[in-house]
């Protein structure tokens, strides 16, 4: 027994046990002075009617004798009659009464005003009594003798001893019960902790295809429902990641090949060929670069996951900067036989911003749209100021994005088309960078149709351009 069980037992059961043991001290204690204050009530009343038994001036022993032949409950209790020395002279059970027995009740009616006392304990003999005696005295207040009422409390301590008894055996009941129904509900809790213990250590060593059993339609069952999202959540993560590993092994050993083989050839001997010359190295710069971009993008990903991407912040001409983008994805469009159609504005409020990231995020959506263009495709680009904000909708006419994977755009290492050259972070890259500026990065696309994507960009207040 360990864990959740023995805490259980521990405390809740402990504490159960402990209310009802001290209920059970209570319950004794009342049950025992209900009874014996009947008796006690039971013989002072006996002993009040001996006010009108005795008067002054009539013999104490004779008018105790005939009290005694005549006194109606003898096999209820015994009565024992004290002669004027304190001796036990008489009893109402016809045998001589122990004249040794000590009478401590009587000791004290002889000092107490009332003169009267009870008393609770046990005979010579044994036998547990309960004692009452009442002293007689004249005129003078002197003593001339007592009445003692003495009671047996062997009955009246059996039927407590049931009584007592019958609650212990309802308190074991209910204990067993509570045990019982508590154990079954433990069981119904551990169970499902168990499995999802040892669920949870095949999802940690990679077994993302791990699944728990849902018991029941509670916070245990949610708990359930939450691990097993988890897992599946997990092995589509490990599953991009392990998509994103292989499409940046692909993307990095596209242009590290052609930089070998370019290398190779110009070290051949006998090579002097000048045009070709200029073109390899051409083809070398190129990949260099296309290199770099790609590992400066798995660098900017790993900063933003890691929160230490630090933004450049200062007034941005957000238009000087969509104009560099673009002039730098022209060259390739003419290439590639598509079209980049952009019309300006003649002037927009500027807005605060890392000018350098904003640009890579540019160059990162029209790069897209180009990528996902067919030939003749068309990408237009347009800018809005609305309000206190600029938006730049780039929209082109290529593959579009199917709706199942349109809402995972945005994740890391998520690719939706997988023909296509690109890591899978560039997207959730230029979110993160557009959610920095206070920004957002919408995209709506329809397989077949084509992609527009929003950046909404918030513009410097003319409040914070008076003040500058």
């Amino acid at each position: 027994m360990k864990g959740i069980t023995k805490r259980w037992v521990m405390n809740t059961f402990g504490v159960i046990l402990f209310i009802l043991l001290a209920l059970l001290i209570v319950f004794s204690v009342v049950v025992q002075s209900l009874y014996y204050n009947g008796i006690r009530q039971t013989l002072s009343g006996r002993s009040g009617e001996l006010t009108g038994v005795f008067s002054y001036g009539e013999s104490f022993m004779e008018t105790a004798i005939k009290y005694l032949e005549s006194f109606p409950d003898k096999e209820m209790m015994e009565l024992v009659v004290i002669n004027q020395n304190g001796e036990a002279s008489l009893n109402s059970t016809g045998f001589t009464p122990d004249r040794e027995q000590y009478m401590p009740d009587y000791e004290e009616a002889l000092t107490n005003e009332e003169h009267r006392a009870d008393w609770c304990g046990r005979l010579s003999s044994g036998e547990k009594v309960m004692a009452l005696t009442r002293v007689i005295t004249d005129s003078n207040g002197n003593s001339v003798g007592a009445i003692r009422y003495v009671v047996s409390l062997e009955e009246a301590d059996r039927k407590i001893f049931i009584a007592i008894s019958f609650v212990c055996l309802a308190g074991i009941l209910i204990m067993f019960f509570i045990f019982i129904s508590s154990t079954y509900f433990l069981r119904s809790i551990v169970r499902p902790v168990r499995e999802i213990s040892e669920t949870a250590k095949k999802i940690a060593r990679g077994d993302f295809n791990a699944r728990i059993n849902k018991f029941y339609d509670d916070e245990i069952g949610d708990l359930c429902d939450t691990i097993n999202y988890m897992a599946g959540e997990l092995g589509t993560a490990d599953k991009m990641k392990n998509e994103f590993i292989s499409s940046v092994s692909h993307e990095l050993r596209t242009p590290l090949t052609a930089i070998k083989g370019w290398a190779e050839t110009m070290q051949m001997d006998g090579f002097n060929d000048k045009p070709t010359l200029e073109k390899g190295m051409g083809i070398i710069i190129k990949e260099t670069e296309r290199l770099g971009g790609i590992v400066e993008e798995v660098l900017d990903f790993s900063r933003i996951q890691q929160d230490r991407m630090v933004l450049i912040m200062d007034r941005v001409d957000i238009l000087a900067e969509l104009d560099e983008s673009i002039y730098m994805q022209k060259e390739r469009a003419a290439k590639e036989n598509k079209h980049i159609i952009y019309e300006a504005p003649e002037i927009l409020p500027p807005i605060i911003g890392d000018r350098n990231r904003l640009r890579q995020v540019f160059i990162n959506i029209i790069d897209n749209a180009l990528k996902y263009s067919g030939s003749d495709g068309v990408v237009n680009i347009t800018v809005e100021n609305i309000a206190d904000k600029v938006i730049i909708t780039i929209e082109d006419n290529g593959c579009g994005i199917a709706a199942v994977d349109l809402p995972k755009v945005k994740q890391k290492f998520y690719k939706a088309n997988q023909t296509v050259r690109g890591s899978g972070i560039g997207l959730a890259v230029a979110d993160e960078i557009i959610k920095l500026h206070h920004g957002e990065l919408d995209i709506d696309s329809t397989e077949g149709v084509g992609t527009t994507v929003s950046i909404t960009l918030p513009v410097i207040s003319e409040k914070e351009i008076a003040s500058e």
